[in-house]
This record gives structure tokens, sequence and C-alpha cells, in this order.
């Protein structure tokens, strides 16, 4: 997932999304097992489920959004080859099958993908779904017009890098085989074995050509998910789905589709949503949300109401906020002034700066704390709770800095609690113990974000946070740290210009693995390589805390996406 600041968060409030996507341990059992208040707790089917949220849901076409796990709400109408888990904690953090009978057959070298179409599978109009047209939703995809979404299958396809997309190029993509109406063939340009996490991308959506309708295909886009699109208002400020009836529960494993009828309503404030939800007053008691936390003081309000306490679901999602370095300017081309900023971090403030331990659980790994990544835990400069500036200042007197030194670090001065101006203060404080001064260069959210992604303007020291396409290793590791991937002249995500051979090496090597739990501990022991070349300092992961609607039942809270999972829930 890139950058927040770049693209609103895909995974987690998405997107991702999110993204949120939009940022650890498997969920909070106490929180995440709860069913839901009042007298039957099992959930039913029937009644109306209402999603109050701060983002619409924007470009509701599957070429066009940047989803993990097939996201929240298109994962309703969109299904694609494969999808996440739907289930609490690190099992919801695996891939499984979704429209495909499993999650791919690779050849040899993992160059090759083939999948399997389930029998039976059907759009809303009852039409059968078939392997050209997820063929075709791919091709699509890339558009220009229809740009948005993840763009490993530009990098990814063979011959697929100057691809214009259907409209321009009717050929289509040879990289794509569709040799009979239930198998589809990906050809790739190099090894990557995980491709069944990139086909839980809704660019995997089937699309029939017939129904195509270019830009305004998201105004009502053909459903092959348990729900259809009967209303669209204002690019997704009002969204809302009823049942597809062409659905069958016999073909999809993963999404229980208990509400008759989903009502997205979008542009709401932060805190209307939250007191409304902790109201419950009419439809709100079916409410819940998918892009809004609960902030510091109002979760201190709702810790102290046990009623509302049991209606906050907790979750966890692959996200590391950090300080960054760009090596190439001075004094930070001295990896011994890196390594004291290290020790003097005081991770403790920087916690509480964020929101309190409730929502940031401090980090001294890039990787998140989370099996699916290969999280190997390490501490390389221990700084302890409240940093070691004693440590801090030897380094620097090694480095010819006896007298102290200043710097300037950049941040952005929107309140997001993650690159804002109360975790800059809390580290400017914390390096002043040990004799560094710290002046504060805060920039709107744009000029940010222009800023530290461009390598002809990256800073030296500032804040930086990093969300995953998906719960594994590569796509937090490789975005940062390899050589291959720094862009001159664009969008540039490797903070630290590391360009070593070894990384990039072992990176092409993790990914030919289609085992991927051998995988995940590869990128592990990767993780704390390159944390010994100090070209970022871990601070912490964030922690999502949500209300929901006191006659909402079945909260599931995955590790893919960290936020209740809508495809789960009841309301009766």
């Amino acid at each position: 997932m890139r950058q927040p600041s770049v693209r609103a968060r895909r995974v987690a409030a998405a997107s991702v999304s999110l993204v949120l996507a939009a940022g650890a341990a498997a969920c909070g059992p106490k929180d995440n097992d709860a069913k839901g208040t009042g007298g039957d707790s099992t959930p039913h089917k029937g009644g109306t489920l209402t999603v109050l949220n701060a983002n619409p849901q924007q470009d509701f076409d599957p070429a066009r959004l940047y989803t993990s796990g097939g996201g929240n709400v298109p994962s309703l109408v969109f299904r694609t080859l494969t999808t996440r888990n739907r289930e609490n904690g690190a099992a919801g953090a695996k891939v499984v099958p979704d429209l495909a009978t499993d999650t791919g057959r690779p050849n040899k070298d993992a160059t090759e993908w083939t999948y399997t179409l389930k029998k039976g599978l059907k759009y809303e109009d009852g039409s059968p779904i078939t392997s050209a047209d997820i063929k075709y939703g791919i091709e699509r995809s890339f558009a220009p017009e229809l740009s948005g979404g993840a763009p490993y299958l530009r990098d990814w396809l063979t011959g697929a890098a100057d691809y214009q997309g259907p409209y321009k190029d009717t050929k289509g993509l040879d990289a794509i085989e569709t040799p009979d109406e239930r198998t589809i063939v990906f050809h790739l340009n190099k090894p990557e074995g995980e491709f069944p996490y990139l086909a839980t991308q809704t660019q995997f959506t089937p699309v029939p050509k017939s129904k195509d309708t270019g830009t305004k295909y998201e105004e009502r886009p053909v459903s092959s998910g348990p729900y259809k699109v009967v209303r669209n208002e204002n690019d997704g400020e009002r969204l809302v789905l009823e049942r597809n009836p062409h659905w069958s529960a016999a073909t999809d494993a993963e999404r229980r589709a208990y509400p008759d009828k989903i009502d997205v309503r979008s542009g709401l404030d932060s805190s209307v949503i939250n007191q409304r939800l902790s109201a419950s007053q009419g439809a709100d008691a079916a409410a819940v949300t998918t892009d809004t936390n609960l902030g510091p003081a109002e979760l201190a309000k709702v810790t102290g109401d046990k009623d509302l306490a049991a209606r906050v679901g907790t979750g966890h999602f692959g996200y590391t906020n950090y300080i960054a370095f760009n090596p190439k300017t001075k004094p930070f081309d001295d990896v011994r002034v890196r390594q004291a900023i290290s020790y003097a971090i005081d991770r403790s403030s920087v916690v509480n700066a964020a929101g309190g331990s409730a929502l940031a659980e401090p980090a001294t790994t890039f990787l998140p704390d989370q099996k699916s990544f290969g999280y190997t835990p390490y501490d390389l400069f221990p700084a302890g709770k409240a940093g070691d500036p004693a440590k801090a200042r030897a380094l620097l007197k090694e480095a010819g800095y006896a007298k102290g030194l200043t710097v300037t670090l950049t941040h952005s001065n929107a309140k997001d609690f993650e690159t804002s101006p109360e975790i800059a203060t809390a580290i400017q404080d914390a390096l002043k113990k040990a004799g560094i001064t710290v002046k504060l260069q805060g920039l709107e959210e744009n000029d940010y974000s222009d800023k530290i992604h461009d390598v002809k303007t990256e800073p030296g020291f500032f804040l930086a946070h990093w969300g995953a396409d998906w719960p594994s290793g590569g796509p937090f590791l490789a975005p940062i740290f390899d050589g291959r991937q720094i862009v001159k002249d664009g969008a540039n995500f490797n903070t630290g210009l590391l360009n070593d051979k070894s990384v990039n090496t072992e990176i092409d090597a993790i990914n030919k693995l289609t085992d991927l739990d051998q995988a995940a501990q590869r990128w592990g022991a990767l993780d704390k390589k390159i944390g010994e070349k100090a070209l970022t300092v871990p601070l912490f992961h964030p922690v999502y805390k949500r209300l929901y609607g006191e006659d909402v039942k079945n909260i599931v809270i995955s590790d893919w996406t960290g936020v209740l999972d809508i495809s789960q829930v009841a309301v009766k």
C-alpha cells in the first residue's frame, strides 16, 4: 500500500482500503469475540446495516479501486480469484480461494500461475461468470481513464508495461490465457510466489464486456458478490446495496451476507460518526464504520462506560510509523549519527503523542508484529522505554559532534497522530537530552507529501509511514528498500535511497518461494539485516479502536485489515 499521504489509506479504510488503509499481535479476543448485545446474540439474516463513514466510496469500479483482500465494502459486490480469510486475528491474514477452486497453481519457478473457476458462478442477472470476463476485467484496469488500482499487474505480467487497455488495444494481453471458460493462466516476467495475494485485488473481478460502460461503469457495476448496487450518489457518498439473487453461498465460503440491505452514508465528521454510534438511536443501532477510529479523548470516555466499552472492536493492521533518513544528506551520511538518534528516541513519549498505549504500540522492527509478515523480534539500538541519551552522546562524539548538533525534522501539519506535530515534538524533546537540537519544519499535507517523495527535494530527517498491500514482508520491504524501485522522476518511496545488491538479490530469491511460511521467515531475516543500516527508526504500530451499534452482531476483525469485516456482520 502506498503511503496514506500519497493516497488515502487504501486497505483498512478502504483501502486500503485504505486504507485506511489506510495502519502486532492478534486482535484482542475480548473485543473480537463480541457477538452483539441484547437477548439473542445469534446472527440472523435480514434487516438493514448502516455504514457511517467519513470518506466516500469513490471510484466504485473494480479497475480503479486500490484494495487488499478485496476491500471491505467493495468485496460485497466484487468477488476476485482469491480473497482474505474472514476470521479473527492472525487466522484472517491468510489468503483463500474465492471465485477460484484454490489459491493458484504455479509452475516450477512461479512465473506461471493457473486458476480454475468454481462451477455455478453467476452475475446478478443470472448469466455465467467466465474466465474471459476476468481477463477482460484485468485488461480494462490498464486503460488510462480507469487508473487508480494497484500497479503490480503492469509490472508483473509479461509484455504488459506499455499496454493501454482494451478500448485502445482490442487485441488484449497475451500474458493472460483463457483456454476454456473456467481456466485462466497468467504468464509473469519474473518469479512471484505471492501472486495469490495479488489475486485478491479488485482488478481480478470479472467484468462482462457487453455490460462495460467505461468511466460510467462505477455507477452501476455488475455484481458477482452477495450484493448489487441499486443507488450510487455523488461518487460514492451514498451507496445502497441490496441482495444479488443469483449469488450462491455454496460457491462462497467467506461472505456471510446476513443483512438484506446495506446503506453506506459518507461525508460525515468523525466526531459525529462516533456520537451516533455511541447513542445507537434508531437505524444507528444497526450501524458500523469502516474508516473512523476513536480518538484519545473519545476512547477515554468510552473506556469509562461499561456498555460502550463492550461495543469497541480492536484491530491491528500491517502498518509502521517511522523516522526516515536521507543518507545522502549531512550529517545523516554518517551511520553513527543515525544510530545516535535511534538510541535517543523515547518511544514512550512518542506512543503517548500518538494517543497512548491503547492506540499505538512501540516498534523496534520495521516489519509489523505479525507472523504473516515474518516478524522477527530485534532491537539493534536499544533505547529502552525512555531513550538512552548517554549512548547517543557517545556515538555523536565518535562522529565528531562532541558538542552536539542541530538538525531539522520535516513533518506534516495534518492532525493524524502519525506524522503530525505531536509526534515531531516528542522526538524533539527526546533528542534534546542527547545534545541534538531539533528544528521542526511543518508542512501542509500536499507539500509534505511532494517534498518527501521526490529524490530531488527529500529532506535528511523526516517522519514517514507505510502500510502493506497484503500481509507479507514483500510489499512492505521491497518498495522501501529495493534499489531498483528508486524513482528519480516521480513518487519515490525508497527513502533511504538504498541500492544494495545483496538486499536486491535476497528480495528476488524470496519472491521465488511459493511456500509463504518459508518466505515469511526470510522476510523477517532480511528486515533485521536492513535494520543494521539504521536507515529508519521504527516508532510505533497503530491500533484501531472502532465503535459499532448495539444491535450489531458477529464481529470479525482480521489482522489483514485491522477493522470490522462487514461481510460477516448481522443486525438481527
